[in-house]
């Protein structure tokens, strides 16, 4: 029962019956294993095109041909010009905000004086109204 670590190895000895009935056993399969050649320019771009019009099938990865890449890549072109030409019309914008501001800002006290000089011109206008009607009446009450 209590073998030493020897005893237990030569038991353990191959037999060569065994190594007849397991001939690949033995044979370590070597650490570098030799890479196939890749295939030249014109055969990857060839695979990579029949590969982009068949589904991809990767776990967890979204599946798109060609066709639906092309229509997606499209639509992202035409939202990022779109895009740019609302951000050029906001900044235009903006722009004429701050011009219109600023001309606000200048013509504000000129239009103070213009309100002044309307009621200054209407206060006129009212006195002269009433002198007229008193006159008016002064004529209406010889005449009688």
């Amino acid at each position: 029962m209590s073998q030493s670590f020897w005893e237990t190895e030569v038991g353990e000895e191959v037999h060569p019956e065994q190594q007849v009935a397991e001939p690949h056993a033995e044979i370590q399969q070597p650490e570098y294993q030799a890479q196939p050649e890749e295939p030249h320019y014109e055969q990857a771009e060839e695979q990579h095109h029949e590969q982009a019009a068949e589904p991809v099938a990767d776990s967890g990865a979204l599946a798109v041909s060609g066709d639906e890449f092309s229509a997606l890549e499209e639509r992202i072109l035409r939202t990022v010009n779109l895009l740019k030409r609302e951000r050029s019309a906001r900044a235009e914008a903006e722009e004429r905000a701050a011009k219109a501001e600023a001309q606000l800002h200048e013509q504000a006290p000129l239009m103070e004086h213009f309100e002044k000089e309307l009621n200054v011109l209407r206060a006129e206008r009212d006195h002269v109204r009433q002198r007229v009607e008193r006159l008016l009446s002064q004529l209406d009450a010889l005449e009688l």
